[in-house]
């Protein structure tokens, strides 16, 4: 059995807290090709991600992927790294802290401690996991930042996020959000921002919801990924009171020669463009915030896919990021995952006096406790 994290420093009296650890997929360090390639590695060495026999998959992404792919992506990265840094993490970085302040607002700012990771990359989930440990956490809400399930991404998050915990003497109360591809609110706020860009820019000849790409094989062997992509697309385009002629979905971002789920996103507009289509709208539900899948490869790749075959534009509408409406959603899911944790807290923390916290720290030294 591994060595056990240490809990010595632990010392009776501390208030609890409540920990809310959100995850996003990653991004590199930078846009440097070693740099795309140690994310890549991790990225693509994890099981859930790639359903290929170790040994054979170690090959392949050994001698064919890592010695190439790296660099074509850092050219990529280029495009859209900000002098800030990446996108994707800047953006979840400004989540984490709104959502940090709405808590910090209330009297229970002490008590509710909100970090973020990434699957692959920098800040890890077992750094961020040992920071909720340090603060004396001993109830964690867990928020993928996928609004639709998948074995590559929620479950591979749960499944990290265990690993961790599983490593500690003293594991908390842990609960996990699996997915809110149709929660109400969500749809309204996906809904709210397509009309506010048409507003802004006028509506267009059709929408189109694109979705990352899996392989056929994982939807075929019960990944629910699929079905709960054209929900959200679905429940999106009734709330826009669209006809099923003005909306379309398909599938990006796909690697290597096997079938993906289908209809592909490139294709589609190809096909749309040899068709002298005019105005296209291309929105991504399953992106919570921009990145190089939405900044580079719709926005600019596809864009130019479409015109080039002879589409009238393509435009892109920006993921939710870090707009109010977007934090505002977030803040109400936790809150409803976590109701009795924030009643308890509260009716009970909220009275924990440091004269009570003392007279608790003193009756455990006096049964034997060093602190």
């Amino acid at each position: 059995m591994p060595k056990l994290i240490s809990e010595k420093d632990f010392s009776h009296g501390t208030p609890n807290s409540v920990g809310i650890l959100l995850v996003n997929l990653g991004t590199p360090d930078n846009t440097k090709t070693s740099s795309v390639r140690r994310y890549l590695r991790q990225f693509l060495s994890d099981p859930r991600v790639i359903e290929v026999p170790k040994v054979i998959w170690w090959f392949v992404l050994n001698l064919f992927i890592l010695p190439f792919r790296p660099s074509k992506s850092a050219e990529a990265y280029k495009e859209i790294w900000t002098k800030e840094g990446s996108p994707l993490l800047l953006y979840s970085e400004e989540i984490t802290k709104k959502i940090q302040k709405s808590f910090n607002g209330r009297e229970l700012k002490d008590d509710f401690h909100v970090e973020l990771a990434m699957s692959y990359g920098k800040p890890s989930i077992e750094n961020s996991l040992n920071k909720l440990r340090k603060k004396n956490v001993r109830r964690i809400l867990l928020l993928p930042m996928y609004p639709q399930y998948s074995s590559t991404t929620t479950g591979s998050v749960f499944e990290n996020v265990t690993k961790v915990l599983s490593k500690q003497r003293w594991i908390p109360e842990f609960r996990h959000i699996n997915q809110y591809h149709d929660n109400k609110a969500y749809i309204e706020t996906i809904s709210k921002s397509i009309k506010e860009f048409w507003k802004s820019n006028g509506t267009s000849d059709r929408l189109l919801f694109s979705f990352h790409g899996l392989p056929k094989k994982m939807l075929l062997e019960g990944d629910p990924y699929h079905c709960q992509c054209y929900k959200t697309a679905r429940l999106v385009s009734e709330k826009l009171e669209l006809s099923e002629d003005d909306w379309f979905v398909s599938f990006q971002s796909r690697l290597g020669p096997t079938k993906w789920l289908e209809p592909y996103t490139d294709e589609t507009l190809k096909s749309w463009g040899e068709k002298k289509s005019g105005v296209v709208d291309v929105i991504c539900p399953g992106f919570s915030v921009d990145c190089l899948e939405t900044l580079e490869e719709i926005a600019m790749e596809n864009a130019e896919y479409y015109e080039e075959a002879g589409g009238k534009k393509l435009r892109y509408i920006p993921a939710l990021n870090s707009q109010q409406k977007h934090i505002s959603f977030l803040i109400n899911l936790i809150e409803k995952n976590i109701s009795d944790w924030i009643h308890e807290s509260t009716e009970q923390w909220s009275q924990m006096t440091a004269e009570k916290l003392d007279m608790s720290r003193k009756l455990a030294q006096e049964k034997g406790a060093k602190k």
